[in-house]
């Protein structure tokens, strides 16, 4: 044997150690793995155990956890006894995710000789069927909802407003103009420092280290800077971020403390849900489809909502994929969606003849296909 362990749960988490150089990967990967190890261990079994059969018995069970109280529920500190594994059934998409990184696990566990088998291997292949199944994205929210929605949020106070009141607001407009002007993931969100804003040559960029570990810089726009400089005005600071101004960006009410992924979640999906229903009450029936979609919404619609705007926009290929930071076009191909538009517009054209007076040549009653 290549690793030292002396249960399942050691082993899982000297697997998960190879990954501690990128925090988000390791919590999604410690997510699946914990997943079936409690799936397991409820049926006392170990990962030694884990047969092809199972697989499709694992995968009914990631689409809708049963019985829910045990499996389901809201986001809490993972040391709370009230947390639960699931916030809900997984979609398709999450559930070929799970299955190709439990796969990945396995080929990990085969080579440091904790387990003799990897019975994801005998699966068809859940990595391509999720390539090759990868349509446009549709995750996201439409121009006229986003811009409804950043209206909501830009509405000012009213002048007898708390203290408390306009910072949140301040921080609010940050962490949706933040998500949707620069496209960052959640994680990259909450890790990010003052000092991460860097001018260089005149220019404002934003530094990264994203996924994969991967290091990047992104353009800041003029509105991202205006966010910044009225954010950090509500912390007392000076309007630009220095090199040694090492503090968090997203802070706590105590202007002090930075705001972890799991705040930062429910702060965003919060928004989400007040703006529902503000909008449901101010335009009723009619806007129950939108409504729906915000609640819907989670913080990474965000991301696809800004990548798929700015190709609306017209960004050319190569900096939208610079701005996601993706390493192949065609995943970001995925947001271009003007040849549907186009696609739709021409179909359009094609309609059932009424026979009136604008139709073609030879299609007025009396052609000889008439009845």
């Amino acid at each position: 044997m290549q690793i030292e362990a002396e249960s399942d749960a050691e082993a899982v988490a000297r697997w998960l150690a190879e990954y501690r150089a990128s925090g988000q990967t390791q919590r999604a990967y410690r997510r699946e793995a914990e997943r079936l190890l409690l799936w397991l261990g409820e049926q006392g079994r170990g990962l030694g155990e884990l047969r092809r059969h199972d697989l499709d018995a694992f995968e009914a069970f990631l689409a809708d956890p049963r019985p829910a109280e045990r499996w389901i529920g809201p986001v809490r500190p993972r040391e709370d006894p009230r947390w639960r594994p699931f916030r809900g059934p997984l979609s398709a998409s999450s559930r070929r995710q799970s299955l190709v990184i439990l796969q990945g696990m396995y080929a990990w566990l085969v080579e440091a000789g904790w387990v003799g088998h990897n019975p994801f291997r005998l699966m068809r292949d859940k990595r391509r069927r999720l390539d090759n199944r990868q349509g446009g994205i549709e995750r996201y929210l439409e121009r006229p909802l986003w811009d409804w929605f950043w209206a909501w949020l830009d509405r000012p106070l009213p002048a007898d407003a708390a203290p408390r009141q306009r910072f949140e607001r301040s921080r609010r407009r940050l962490v949706f103009g933040f998500a949707y002007l620069l496209a960052p993931r959640i994680g990259e969100m909450s890790a990010a420092r003052m000092n991460d804003f860097v001018r260089r040559e005149g220019r404002w960029w934003w530094r990264v280290v994203g996924k994969g570990d991967k290091a990047a810089q992104v353009p800041v726009p003029p509105d991202m800077l205006a966010l910044l400089v009225a954010w950090r005005e509500a912390l007392d600071l000076p309007p630009h971020p220095a090199s040694n101004d090492d503090g968090p960006l997203l802070r706590a009410l105590d202007g002090v403390r930075g705001l972890g992924d799991n705040r930062l979640y429910r702060l965003i999906r919060d928004a989400f849900g007040e703006a529902a229903d503000a909008l449901e009450a101010e335009q009723g029936d009619e806007a129950r489809d939108a409504a729906a979609r915000l609640r819907q919404a989670t913080p990474h619609w965000l991301r696809h909502t800004a990548l798929t705007h700015q190709a609306q926009a017209g960004v050319e290929l190569r900096y939208l994929a610079g701005t996601a930071r993706h390493s192949r076009l065609d995943t970001t191909a995925r947001y271009l969606h003007a040849e549907d538009e186009e696609w739709h517009r021409q179909q359009a054209r094609h309609g059932l003849g009424d026979g009136g007076e604008e139709a073609g040549p030879g299609d007025a009653g009396g052609s000889r296909w008439g009845a």
